[in-house]
């Protein structure tokens, strides 16, 4: 006896496009945040050093000026001890 086979074949078509899916992970904000923080360091820290060589010239100046009124006491005294 013979056999019959029937074959049938089904083919479907289906898309052959792919998504791809980019996830952009966002930071937490930690550099900026160190990077600000960096700025106002240099920035207070300059501030204090044109404040600081700021009162060193006063001083100067005032140690200046104090010197010279006392090398004046000092030549009034010598003229006084020599009588002039």
């Amino acid at each position: 006896m013979a056999e019959e086979r029937i074959v049938q074949e089904r083919r479907v078509d289906t898309p052959t496009t792919n998504t791809t899916v980019i996830e952009r992970r966002g930071g937490s904000g930690a550099g900026l945040l160190i990077g600000i923080v960096l700025l106002l360091a240099v920035l207070i820290g300059g501030y204090l050093l044109f404040v600081q060589t700021g009162s060193e010239t006063a001083k100067n100046n005032a140690i200046t000026s104090a010197a010279k009124s006392v090398g004046s006491a000092a030549d009034k005294a010598g003229d006084a001890v020599d009588g002039k």
